[in-house]
């Protein structure tokens, strides 16, 4: 498939992509302020820079996006059809990466864990209430998978 963009059209629609503050952590975020445990936000000396590090219980979050992470387990995560081979190979290195981070911040007696953007977003509806119905066409959802994730989180801080 060719790509319809030209190259400065591609460059600014990719530089727009955020790598904090994205929608899932968010909503993570807002979930575990509300049971009131505190942490800090991208702490830049601990590796792979944590999305949620919680000092106190030694504990770190990664807030995983399913297209850039390649989240293998999910139905909604797919490979660009073009330049195939580069795009397996940039999944494959994001996803070593991200292994060796935990692995290192285990190392150094940290606790880690990975929350997929699948287990907040697709799954929790999160910004969907009770009185707000999902927009048109939006994937089916319920607040309880966000819920969830953020009782995992609570209990990896405890244990």
């Amino acid at each position: 498939m060719i790509d319809f963009l030209t190259a400065s059209e591609r460059f600014e629609r990719m530089s727009r992509i955020r790598g904090k503050d994205t929608k899932p952590e968010m909503v993570l975020r807002r979930l575990l302020h509300a049971r009131g445990p505190r942490y800090r936000l991208h702490v830049g000396d601990l590796p792979g820079r944590p999305d949620l590090v919680f000092p106190k219980h030694r504990a770190v979050v990664f807030v995983h996006g399913r297209f850039w992470h390649g989240h293998s387990g999910c139905g909604i995560a797919n490979q660009p059809k073009s330049n195939s081979a580069f795009w397996q190979s940039k999944f494959m290195t994001n996803q070593a990466r991200a292994d060796r981070n935990v692995d290192r911040l285990e190392l150094a007696g940290w606790r880690a864990a990975v929350i997929w953007e699948c287990d907040l977003s697709s799954r929790a509806g999160a910004e969907e209430t009770p009185d707000t119905p999902a927009a048109p066409g939006s994937r089916p959802s319920s607040r309880a998978g966000a819920e969830e994730t953020a009782e995992r989180v609570v209990s990896l801080l405890v244990s």
